[in-house]
């Protein structure tokens, strides 16, 4: 008899965010959802036969996606996370920049420095210099 996947992964929730589009208002929002990480067993269990071991063998950690609607933080409306996104390889993760990291390797490649603070404008005189009163 083949072994089940429950004595091949361990079963951890984690809770991730994702960037979708809201179809009502258009507005792209980051999202918690969750997910529940498959990872697979460091041995084999007992009694597993040679094509036990073959499959063992060839198995990866995938997580799999519990929620299927969130809310827009914008409109309020629910909508549904699109599906093609419900299981993913954990090895797709591993190795990503985030996205602040991305932004600054892209601005030194482009050969720009570090964005500076932006600057306002001085006021003019008439509306810095001290009130003499009502005339």
């Amino acid at each position: 008899m083949p072994l089940d996947e429950q004595a091949l992964f361990n079963k951890k929730p984690q809770t991730r965010s994702g960037k979708y589009q809201c179809p009502k208002c258009q507005r792209t929002g980051s999202y918690n959802v969750q997910w529940v990480l498959h990872s697979k067993k460091s041995k084999l269990p007992p009694g597993a036969s040679r094509d036990d071991r073959e499959k063992f063998d060839k198995l990866r950690d995938y997580l799999v996606r519990l929620d299927d609607h969130v809310t827009c933080t914008t409109c309020g409306k629910k909508f549904e996370i699109p599906s093609q996104h419900s299981m993913m390889f954990a090895e797709q993760f591993s190795g990503l920049p985030n996205e602040e990291e991305l932004e600054r390797e892209i601005a030194e490649a482009a050969g720009e420095s570090e964005p500076l603070p932006e600057r306002k404008p001085a006021l003019p005189a008439r509306f810095t210099r001290k009130s003499s009163g009502w005339k």
